[in-house]
Parts: C-alpha cells; structure tokens; sequence
C-alpha cells in the first residue's frame, strides 16, 4: 500500500517478474485485499499464484517513523511480523522509508554483532557499480558503525556485482590521510586494520562514477545527499539529451541513429533498473524502494530479493564481522 501510486504498479510489476522468472520465487500482498485484487484484475494478473494477506491499516507517507513501528495493524507491521514469523523470506516496501527502517529494526531487530543497520545504494558507472552505504538510515555516526558498514557492503558487493574482493573507499575531501573531518580521521586506522576488508583508502565524490572503488562508506545523511545528487544528475542528463535531440533536423537524424545506444544508457541509468536499496544489518531481507516506484522498479526489486536471500547476504555479513572482532559501540 507504501508509494505514491498505490497497489497498481505493484501488480503491474509482480506480472512482469512472473512473465520473466515464473518459478523462482513465490510472493505475497499485503494490504487492502480488495484494492489489491482490483489492481491485480486490471493488470490482467489475477489468475498468478500470488497470496494475498488483508490489513485493514496502512502507513502515510508523512507519518512519525517511531508511531508508525508501534503499529501492529497496518500493513507494513503485518509484513514485518510475517517476515518474524519465518513466513517470508524478504521483504519489500516503497513507502515511508523512516516508518519501514524503524519497523524493521523493532520487529526484526539487528544481526549479532552489528550497531546500526544501513541502507546500501547501487551508483551504476563506468565498470560494475558502486555500493554506497549508508544512504539515509542513520544521519549520525560512529567510527565503529562505518567499519561495520564497510564488512556489510563489501559482503553486498559480492553478491551484487561478482567482485570477490570489492575494493572499499572511505568518503572524504581528499584521498590524503590527512584530510577529512574527525569522523574520518577515527575511521581511517580502524578500517586499516580490519583483515576481511580490501580498504583502498580515503576516496572523493567522483570515484563514486569512475569505478575507482566498489564500495564507499559514509554517514546517513552525506550519503543521501550523495545518491539524490547522482540521480537529479542522471534526469538531468536525460532531459538534456532528449531537448538536443530535437533543436533541428540532423540532431533527428542522429537521434534516430543513436537510439540504440541512447535505450542502453537511459537503462543504465534509470534506478527503476535496480529495484530498491537493502536495509543491510537487519535480522532478515528487508528493501526499501523510491516512492514515485513504477512496475519496472517492483519488478526489479522482485529479482533483487530472491538473489539476495538465494546467496545468503546476511549469513555473509554475521560471519564477517564476528570473525573480524568488529567493535559494536
């Protein structure tokens, strides 16, 4: 029921994932049974085996994240709780991020050995991606929280991009020892010394698109202002060719040319591409996706769960941490 759009892009999108991976995975609604059968009737996927749980209650976009947690009836505390319970596998939601992040965090708690869970961004690039972390769960950190969110993207990164040893930066004004505040000043030696981690050093902004690292570490609130950067960039880049395209008659010609090449950067670079971002450090598969989601994105995201829970993302990072004596506080 989350999103700007409600359940119909979700049954948009869960007929897209059944068209391309029938039998990979088995999904489940919840909300409003009736609304969800409507939108499943008009997207011509009401004959899919999709189970449908009712919860009378849903969660505004503009409600207080820590009431929101406390509500056991509404349709994101039914997810939570069925997710608790084993029912499910992941879960996925596209409404108010602050309400599903402190949801999860109360009903799901943290993995052992970890502080603080994060939310892991993919920044796509000039070679694989980057993993940026956190982009938004936690606006205040410690030097120990980011070394626990290095051991969780790095665990991420493997999964997501095949690398077996991702590089991992921490984000700083200059890649000098000597630069950045004093959070990255504490960070710097810890993450020298981690022994499961490929630390490169400090790292700046614009390694984030050059491919220089796989994985970059940062505060919440950097890291938000970082990913809501790259994707005004990426419109705007959109925008910018499309207008080009049509200033007179050989840009046309040329548009019409390029339209291959231009169908393959508009989806490299279009978030609907990836699905949604991981709340990583949670006790289970939880995704957060863009409010203004479409069917594409629910149906990427619909892969990026079943790939996340086939190869055991959280497994990997309990046992990481734990064998690297990561401090908890």
């Amino acid at each position: 029921m989350g999103g700007d759009f409600g359940p119909q892009p979700v049954a948009e999108g869960a007929a897209q994932a059944f068209r391309e991976w029938a039998g990979k995975f088995q999904l489940t609604l919840v909300g409003d049974e009736s609304e969800i059968r409507a939108s499943l009737q008009r997207a011509h996927a009401e004959h899919l085996p999709i189970t449908i749980v009712h919860a009378a209650e849903k969660v505004d976009m503009g409600a207080k994240a820590a009431a929101a947690a406390r509500k056991a009836g509404t349709s994101l505390g039914v997810l939570t709780q069925m997710h608790k319970e084993g029912k499910l596998d992941a879960i996925y939601s596209a409404g108010n991020t602050g309400a599903v992040v402190a949801t999860a965090l109360l009903g799901l708690g943290r993995l052992e050995g970890v502080s603080r869970p994060a939310l892991a961004a993919f920044i796509p690039n000039d070679h694989a991606g980057t993993v940026v972390l956190d982009v938004g769960a936690n606006a205040e950190v410690k030097a120990s929280y980011l070394v626990q969110f290095a051991h969780m993207g790095s665990c991420y990164a493997r999964t997501l991009l095949g690398v077996e040893k991702p590089r991992v930066g921490l984000l700083s004004i200059g890649e000098e020892d000597s630069k950045g505040n004093a959070l990255v000043q504490e960070t710097l030696p810890l993450l020298r010394q981690a022994q499961h981690l490929n630390f490169i050093g400090n790292v700046e902004g614009r390694d984030v698109f050059n491919g220089h690292c796989d994985v970059i570490v940062t505060d919440g609130f950097t890291g938000n202002v970082l990913l809501k950067t790259a994707e005004g960039a990426a419109a705007f880049l959109s925008r910018v060719l499309k207008n080009e395209a049509k200033r007179d008659v050989f840009s046309m010609l040329g548009a019409m040319i390029m339209s291959p090449a231009r169908g393959r950067m508009r989806r490299k670079l279009d978030w609907q591409e990836f699905g949604g971002v991981p709340l990583l450090g949670v006790n289970g598969g939880c995704f957060i996706g863009h409010g203004a989601s479409g069917p594409r994105a629910f149906r990427s995201a619909i892969k990026l769960m079943t790939n996340f829970v086939d190869q055991k993302v959280n497994e990997s990072i309990r046992e990481e941490i734990l064998s690297d004596h990561v401090p908890a506080s």
